[in-house]
C-alpha cells in the first residue's frame, strides 16, 4: 500500500476507518488492540469523556472485521498473521441519552434492526423482545459466517447518568438496559470477544452483573496508555506537529512542549501510569495554534453538577487530597453518595501520587486547562450569571495589574454582594472558598499564589512591579489583618526573593475585613512594607 500523507488532524472524527482512508494524523494504538484481544475475552474500560474511547472501539471492531488493509503500516498489521473475518455487533449508546424509558426501548430496537437488515428478522418475536432478538442475531451471525461473534458496547452508561441522580427514573432505565445486555452471558460460546467502554463504573455490577469474567483494564499500568496520548507519543509520533506549533506561535520546540504539557497533559490512570495528555485538547491546540480551553468548550455534565449541588466538596481541597484509598475514587456512583468517584472517573481530578507502603492515593486537578476551567465553574455555581464571574476576575485582574488596588478590592465587594441569598450561608468557611476560588483564577491572569497552611498569607500576587500580600478576616476589621501579616511574618520570604529585581519590587500588605452582615467586604487597608 502506497503511503499516504498526513494531511489533517481528526477533530471531531471518531471513525478507526475513515481516520485511516482519510489520511488523518493517527497515534498509533493498534499493538495494545492485538495485545489485549489475543489475552482477554470480556474487557471493560473507564475513562473520561473527550479521551478516545469510541476511536479504540471503532479500531477493535475493525481489527475483528479482518480489515486487513487498513492496518498496514501499523503495529497490528506487523504482529498479526490470522484475519478473520468475525461478524460485530457495534452498539454506540452515545446516541441513547436524554431519553425516557419508552424512547430507550424505540432506540434499542433500532439499533438491533439494522443488524436485522443483514442477518434476517424473526417474524414471531416482538419488537420489545429486545434480549431475545439481541441473542437470536448473535446465534444465527455465527452460523451464517462461521465465525465467532463480537460484541462491543461504547459509552455503556450514556442513557443512565442524566438519570443518575433520580433513583426513582434511575431504576427502570437500568432494567432496560440489563434486560438488554442479559444474553450476553448465556452466548459465551458464540463469543469471541466482548468489549465495553464508559465514563464511570456506574452500574457496572448491576447491568453485568452476570459477567463475573469482566476484566477492567482501566487501572492496569500497561494500559495506562491504551487512550489519549502519552509523553512518549507526544515527543515521536507528533514531534512535527509540536515543531510547526512553536514556529507559529514564535517560541522554541522546548516552550512549546512545556506549554503542551502544563495545559493538557497530567492525567495518571493508575500509580505507575504514563503521563497522558487529553487528546481532544491537544489536537485542537495543535490545529488552531492556540492554547484554549477545548475540553470546557463541549461543556460540563449536567450529572456531575447534580452531585456537587446534592453532595458539596470542599472546593479548597482539590488540587491535592490526600490520603485517600482506592475504594473512595474508584467505586460505582450508585453504590455511594460521595462525589468524589464522579470527578476522578469524569476527568476532573487525576492520580497524583502514591505511598506503597500505606496504599493511599493523592488526588489532584491534572492540568491547568481543567484547574481553570472547572475552577470558573464553581465560581459560577455562587453567581448564576457565569460570564459576570469571569468577566470579574479579568477585571479584578486588570486593577491589579496597573497596580489599583483600591479600583480591584471594590470589584469583589460589588462582586460578593451580587451573590444571592439562597447560595449564601454566610459562614467563615463561605467567604474564604470564593476568595480561593477568585484568586485561584487570577492565576491564569497574572502570578497568584493561594495558600491555606499556617505560616503563610491568604494570597499572595504578583505584578510586574508589586507584591501584594493580602490577608482576609470575616467579622474582625482590616486592622487586624494587617498586624496578622506582621505578627506571622508573611512578608519575609518575598522581601528576600532574588526574583524581586535586586528588591526592587514594592511590596503592600493589603489588610481585609468581611462582613457576615452586609455579605461582603466591609473594609480593607494597605501599607507599604517597610525594607
Amino acid at each position: 500500500m502506497e503511503e499516504k500523507r498526513i494531511k489533517r488532524y481528526p477533530i471531531g472524527v471518531q471513525t478507526f476507518n475513515e481516520i485511516i482512508d482519510g489520511c488523518y494524523h493517527y497515534i498509533d494504538k493498534t499493538g495494545y488492540v492485538y495485545e489485549i484481544v489475543n489475552a482477554y475475552k470480556y474487557v471493560f474500560l473507564s475513562r473520561p469523556r473527550r479521551f478516545g474511547k469510541s476511536l479504540l472501539s471503532t479500531t477493535f471492531h475493525s481489527y475483528l472485521a479482518g480489515e486487513k488493509e487498513l492496518f498496514d503500516g501499523l503495529k497490528a498489521g506487523e504482529l498479526e498473521n490470522e484475519w478473520r473475518k468475525h461478524p460485530v455487533f457495534h452498539f454506540d449508546m452515545s446516541t441513547a441519552k436524554h431519553l425516557d424509558e419508552e424512547q430507550l426501548l424505540r432506540t434499542l430496537s433500532y439499533k438491533l434492526s439494522a443488524y436485522e437488515s443483514s442477518f434476517g428478522k424473526d417474524p414471531e418475536l416482538k419488537e420489545e423482545d429486545i434480549n431475545a432478538r439481541f441473542e437470536r442475531l448473535v446465534k444465527i451471525a455465527v452460523e451464517q459466517t462461521g465465525e465467532k461473534a463480537v460484541i462491543i458496547i461504547d459509552e455503556y452508561d450514556s442513557p443512565l447518568l442524566d438519570v443518575m441522580n433520580d433513583p426513582a427514573r434511575l431504576a427502570p432505565m437500568r432494567q432496560i438496559m440489563r434486560n438488554f445486555y442479559s444474553p450476553i452471558k448465556s452466548l459465551d460460546p458464540y463469543l469471541r470477544f466482548v468489549f465495553i467502554t464508559g465514563i464511570t463504573k456506574f452500574a457496572q455490577l448491576s447491568i453485568f452483573s452476570e459477567l463475573n469474567n469482566l476484566m477492567n483494564i482501566s487501572m492496569l499500568p500497561k494500559y495506562s496508555a491504551v487512550c489519549g496520548i502519552s509523553q512518549t507519543e507526544i515527543e515521536t509520533q507528533m514531534k512535527d506537529s509540536v515543531t510547526d506549533l512553536a514556529s507559529g506561535l514564535g517560541i522554541s520546540y522546548g516552550e512549546a512542549l512545556e506549554k503542551l504539557k502544563e495545559n493538557y497533559d497530567g492525567y495518571h490512570f493508575c500509580d505507575e501510569s504514563e503521563d497522558i495528555y487529553n487528546p481532544y485538547s491537544l489536537i485542537k491546540a495543535l490545529d488552531t495554534q492556540r492554547f484554549g480551553s477545548y475540553w470546557f468548550e463541549s461543556g460540563t455534565p449536567t450529572f456531575l453538577i447534580e452531585r456537587m449541588d446534592r453532595n458539596p466538596i470542599d472546593e479548597m481541597e482539590l488540587d491535592s487530597m490526600t490520603d485517600i484509598p482506592e475504594s473512595a475514587f474508584d467505586i460505582s456512583p450508585e453504590l455511594c453518595d460521595d462525589t468524589l468517584p464522579m470527578l476522578y472517573q469524569a476527568g476532573y481530578l487525576t492520580i497524583k501520587g502514591y505511598d506503597q507502603r500505606t496504599k493511599l492515593y493523592t488526588l489532584g486537578y491534572p492540568n491547568e486547562e481543567v484547574k481553570i476551567g472547572f475552577t470558573e465553574c464553581l465560581l459560577a455555581r455562587y453567581n448564576s450569571k457565569r460570564m459576570s464571574g469571569n468577566m470579574f476576575v479579568a477585571k479584578f485582574s486588570a486593577a491589579l495589574n496597573r497596580n489599583d488596588i483600591n479600583d480591584a478590592l471594590q470589584r469583589m465587594q460589588s462582586y460578593m454582594a451580587g451573590i444571592p441569598y439562597d447560595l449564601e450561608n454566610k459562614t467563615e468557611k463561605h467567604f474564604q472558598t470564593i476568595i480561593y476560588l477568585v484568586f485561584s483564577l487570577l492565576g491564569y491572569y497574572i502570578n497568584s499564589e493561594v495558600k491555606s497552611a499556617i505560616g503563610r498569607a491568604d494570597a499572595v500576587c504578583r505584578t510586574q512591579d508589586c507584591v501584594y500580600v493580602f490577608e482576609f478576616k470575616v467579622d474582625s476589621s482590616a486592622e487586624v489583618a494587617l498586624k496578622q501579616i506582621d505578627d506571622k511574618g508573611y512578608l519575609i520570604p518575598y522581601k528576600f526573593d532574588t526574583t524581586n529585581a535586586a528588591n526592587k519590587m514594592r511590596l503592600l500588605k493589603v489588610g481585609v475585613n468581611i462582613s457576615t452582615e452586609t455579605r461582603t467586604i466591609e473594609g480593607w487597608k494597605i501599607e507599604v512594607a517597610q525594607a
